[in-house]
């Protein structure tokens, strides 16, 4: 059974259609990014998931319990941390927090045990008998994620969770995020997307309403690339092939779909951007030592998330 089901989800406001026809599942101890420029309808969606707000159209299932229909058997599933973390700034963390405990039906042993667990898991243990008011805005954050976690959800759903922090703060949230996806399905939205390379299996993209990207996040780099680039650098050998010779070679290994002249360090090297349909560096390997050059450099490229992002988003 999926952890969250979306299905031909539509929410209008007016004139206004911020999700137009959206539909994805995402399976138990995924780890997904949820993505989108502003206005594109993530917070919408999430807080439809979240049963904040209802759909105009179609249905959002949360372990198998639909957000409208059964919705509190839904929120019982999850752990929500929107992006301006519901705190109480004139309450201490250990009273905000058993608060929420009873909010979540916590009987008073339970609450004792999730504060301490969840308090340590996020790193405000120093900071139980402190006023939220007074804590930095990295500090804040962790009480909002205890906050979400501290009912054991099965299932967590975060809105921006790093914004306005500083960069050692956002490492610390991020690792924080990456320790708490081991356990549990993470859909995380935000708009830091080298974040999210690192810390989602999985990606979706949505703009304008329209879902317009969905997969493991490497597939969708390389499949918005066209293939696999690999990047190779000869050096003279037993044997001088002029550059043209090592292109036509190159491109007749099969898979390849172009092999590009790049300029390399030295004169003397010839450097290539190989695409092809799959990962062909043995191939390749094997086609300098078959022609008698100096494999110099071989690494598979890489494309940045924010490339497809701009790439997939672009009005």
């Amino acid at each position: 059974m999926p952890a969250i089901e979306v299905e031909q989800l539509h929410k209008h406001y007016g004139n206004l259609h911020a999700i137009q026809g959206i539909s994805f599942s995402i399976e138990p101890g995924e780890v997904v990014g949820f993505l989108g420029p502003n206005g594109a309808g993530k917070s919408t969606a999430m807080k439809i998931i979240t049963g904040f707000i209802s759909p105009t159209a179609g249905t959002a299932r949360v372990d198998g319990h639909d957000v409208v229909t059964d919705s509190l058997s839904a929120r019982t599933k999850l752990g929500y941390l929107p992006e301006n973390a519901p705190l109480y700034t004139d309450m201490k963390v250990q009273d905000y927090l058993d608060y929420v405990g009873r909010i979540r039906g916590l009987g008073t042993a339970e609450r004792a045990t999730a504060i301490d667990r969840t308090s340590q898991q996020c790193g405000v243990t120093a900071r139980l008998g402190q006023q939220i008011g007074e804590l930095s805005k990295g500090y804040r954050q962790r009480v909002g994620l205890a906050q979400a976690l501290l009912h054991s959800p099965p299932i967590l759903i975060l809105d921006e969770p790093t914004t306005g922090l500083d960069p050692n703060q956002i490492v610390e949230i991020r690792n924080l995020i990456r320790e708490i996806g081991r356990k549990r399905t993470v859909l995380l939205s935000t708009h830091i997307l080298s974040e999210v390379q690192a810390t989602c299996d999985r990606v979706i993209i949505i703009h304008q309403g329209h879902l317009v990207a969905d997969g493991a996040t490497s597939e969708v780099t390389t499949r918005e690339q066209g293939g696999i680039m690999v990047q190779a650098i000869f050096a003279p050998g037993t044997v001088a092939l002029d550059r043209d010779t090592i292109r036509q070679a190159l491109e007749t290994i099969p898979g390849v779909t172009r092999a590009s002249d790049i300029e390399a360090e030295d004169p003397a090297w010839s450097a290539f951007e190989i695409l092809a349909t799959g990962d062909v560096r043995t191939q390749v390997f094997a086609l300098a030592v078959a022609r008698g050059l100096v494999l110099v450099e071989l690494a598979r490229e890489r494309t940045k998330l924010e490339e497809v992002f701009r790439r997939l988003t672009r009005s």
